[in-house]
């Protein structure tokens, strides 16, 4: 395996590795390093690909200078190295909305995380991180999400799953591949939250959207965001009749 390292937008890297096995065609498991004066890392990755991810953020910028350590929500691709990351980084917290540190992550954590509130904006310098609680979208009741107010970028996590060996960075539709992966994978908590969630995000009107599985996407971030919630409605209301 290797791990391959793209600028999605500015000073925005997507650190990516494809696992054959995952998926149908295979499936990335990427991680986000926005380089500035207080480097921000969103996903760590599972702890057997630490030595590939660490390396991939030494080469953008001192691993030991990693600032911040944050995730989508607490699962092993999206936060299984994380205490080997605090052990790298002597000065890096993780940083991730109240409920994550209330349920989970103050015991987790080898150093005590710094919780976030709604709408809270997180400053590294030059970029500006705004917290999003995302709870159950798509899953896991402390699912929280970052925009760089300064890129446009929304870090999407979960968010647009799909399958194989992709582009870093693309332009065309995610939303049905996104579909067609949930209807494999069924990892999206269909409930009556998801359209609302989904619609703030879209009002962000976000032009690049950081996908943790699969391309990340450029361009209208928004006419997406709503696509996808216009699809789970859907799926959830043909589950239900």
């Amino acid at each position: 395996m290797e791990t391959t390292i793209d600028e999605i937008a500015p000073d925005t890297f997507r650190l990516s590795t494809l696992i054959p096995d995952a998926a149908p065609g295979g499936l990335t498991f990427n991680q986000f390093l926005v380089r500035d004066e207080q480097p921000f890392l969103f996903h760590t990755g599972m702890r057997q690909l630490h030595p590939l991810v660490s390396a991939a953020i030494q080469s953008l910028v001192p691993l030991a200078e990693l600032r911040w350590i944050s995730f989508g929500h607490v699962e092993a691709d999206e936060c299984g190295a994380m205490n080997l990351l605090l052990a790298d980084a002597p000065g890096a917290e993780v940083v991730h909305g109240n409920m994550a540190c209330l349920l989970s992550l103050s015991d987790m954590a080898d150093r005590p995380p710094r919780g976030m509130a709604d709408d809270e904006v997180l400053d590294l310098g030059s970029h500006r991180l705004r917290f999003l609680p995302t709870p159950h979208v798509p899953h896991n009741w402390e699912s929280g999400l970052w925009f760089d107010e300064t890129t446009g970028t929304l870090l999407a996590g979960d968010l647009f799953t799909h399958t194989g060996a992709v582009p870093a960075l693309t332009e065309s539709d995610l939303v049905e591949p996104a579909l067609e992966t949930e209807a494999l994978f069924h990892s999206t908590s269909l409930g009556p939250a998801v359209p609302s969630t989904l619609e703030r995000l879209a009002a962000l009107a976000p032009t690049t959207l950081a996908v943790m599985h699969g391309s990340s996407y450029r361009g209208d971030g928004a006419t997406q965001l709503e696509a996808l919630a216009a699809g789970y409605a859907a799926a959830t209301a043909e589950a239900m009749s």
